[in-house]
């Protein structure tokens, strides 16, 4: 089952959004043409007087890497979406600014010294990375309004205890410096470990909280001292040391200790983002929060698979949910691209020009037709002929530009299906 199209009448109004049949029966007909690709969008060629209008509510399951949306309504979930971030792209970008700059500075050469003590950071400021993911949401939600009926933004506001994760037994006065309390250690295990067993590698089946380090041998209860495994997996280690359990595999040796340290950022990346997400969305529609237990427990109740897509349809108070939709819209983060006028090497020095964009009317990454390739996505080049990768194929070949015709421009993100 495909998403449902969203459908706008001849003023550019939203409309309730139509089944994909019904979407194609009006094209074929000429009773409409297509506004927008991704997410499909068709415009009506007559007006419609007095249409019949039921609202729907976006809801958002906000996540560190991936967040989840649906469009619900009259509880029928009729549009899915899995939006990947990119704020580790930018961290990295960030990062590897700074070494530049930093190895510019340190050269015995005239450049300005650094400043710091004018630099003053407003109220409310977060990272680039984080504010990244605010900013993405916001423009999804925004760009779904346009095209469908909407009333109420749902939003489940994740609350991660960081503390309790950490040292599972803190209490008193130990626990005055942290505000956030009351998600279970077990829920960040899944989402760490990828709700499979860590030393056979199964899913869909019972996991059980495992000691890396057994705690007989001085083992913690720390998050980091902590995986899952299936019953089986978990009787056969027992009290084993993992150097001994897994002696025979070194290479999952070597992952599970390297995971097992990884910090705790996805949970702070989500924390520190829940509660301006929410005053961001106020500004835009009616906003209703949810809790990410009352998520689980929507879903589990109701038989759900775990998905992102599925959990946002899942947020809030539900007594009932219709999936009309099993092919949720897969959107990448890319980014407007860059900007710099040359690329430097790893040492800071300049190695490539770079033409100013678009190149012709096209920029890299949109996606055209041509009568005998078909449809692809379109490399331009300052002189001579384009590149053109037919779409599902890697291979590279060559078109001219005024044999190609846009279907779609790129605008930072990149789009799939499941």
């Amino acid at each position: 089952m495909q998403n449902y199209v969203f459908v706008i009448d001849t003023n550019k109004q939203p409309l309730n959004p139509i089944p994909p049949k019904k979407a194609r029966r009006l094209l074929n007909k000429g009773k409409a043409a297509v506004f927008r690709m991704y997410p499909f969008t068709i415009i009506l060629k007559t007006a419609i007087n007095n249409p019949t209008i039921s609202p729907c509510q976006i809801k958002i399951d906000p996540g560190s890497k991936v967040t989840g949306f649906a469009l619900v309504q009259n509880n029928q979930v009729i549009w899915g979406m899995e939006l990947e971030h990119r704020g580790g792209l930018i961290k990295k970008k960030l990062e590897s600014r700074s070494a530049v700059r930093r190895r510019r500075r340190n050269r015995n050469t005239r450049y300005r010294k650094p400043r710091f003590l004018n630099r003053k950071r407003p109220e409310g400021w977060l990272p680039p990375s984080l504010e990244h993911r605010i900013l993405t949401i916001q423009t999804w939600v925004k760009r779904l309004i346009k095209f469908c009926p909407v009333n109420e933004i749902w939003v489940e506001r994740v609350k991660f205890d960081t503390q309790k994760m950490q040292n599972p037994e803190i209490s008193g006065i130990q626990y005055q410096q942290g505000e956030l309390a009351g998600y279970e250690v077990r829920e960040y295990l899944l989402e760490k470990w990828g709700r499979e067993c860590t030393y056979c590698g199964k899913q869909s089946v019972p996991l059980q909280i495992e000691h890396i380090h057994p705690r007989s041998l001085g083992g913690s209860d720390r998050v980091s001292n902590l995986c899952l495994a299936c019953k089986k997996c978990n009787q056969r280690k027992g009290n084993k040391p993992i150097e001994d359990f897994l002696k025979k595999k070194p290479s999952l040796l070597q992952k599970i200790k390297s995971k097992a340290k990884q910090p705790l950022k996805d949970a702070t990346a989500v924390n520190a983002t829940r509660n301006k997400l929410v005053k961001v969305l106020q500004l835009i529609k009616v906003v209703v929060t949810g809790t990410g237990a009352q998520t689980k427990y929507n879903r589990t109740r109701l038989e759900l698979p775990k998905q992102h897509w599925i959990d946002a349809a899942c947020v809030g108070d539900i007594e009932t949910l219709v999936l009309r939709t099993s092919q949720p819209l897969l959107v990448t983060c890319k980014g407007p691209g860059g900007r710099q006028k040359a690329a430097l090497n790893k040492y800071g020095y300049p190695i490539r020009h770079n033409p100013l964009k678009p190149i012709k009317g096209w920029v890299t990454g949109d996606i055209a037709q041509h009568p005998l390739l078909g449809i692809g996505k379109v490399t331009p080049r300052s002189k001579g002929s384009f590149g053109f990768t037919p779409l599902g194929t890697k291979g590279y070949k060559s078109c001219k530009p005024q044999d190609i015709s846009a279907i779609y421009r790129k605008d930072g993100y990149t789009y799939s299906f499941c």
